[in-house]
């Protein structure tokens, strides 16, 4: 098991649903969760965070060779 795609992997997935919640929150006016609430204009955050893990995440599976 090679520790550094699975990283990549976590990181992946996180960026997906980051992206997909900054997006939804900035179409949708603003989302609340909970306690967590996020206006129009600072979805902006998640969206950018999740840009970033999800490049990251895609970068480091594509960049690790699989050794066996």
């Amino acid at each position: 098991m090679n520790l550094k795609r699975t990283f990549g992997a976590i990181l992946t997935i996180l960026g997906i649903v980051g992206v997909i919640w900054g997006a939804y929150a900035f179409l949708a006016g603003g989302d609340s969760v909970g306690n967590l609430s996020v206006n129009q204009f600072s979805a902006a955050v998640p969206f950018v965070v999740g840009l970033i893990f999800l490049f990251t995440g895609i970068s480091l599976v594509k960049a690790t060779r699989d050794t066996a």
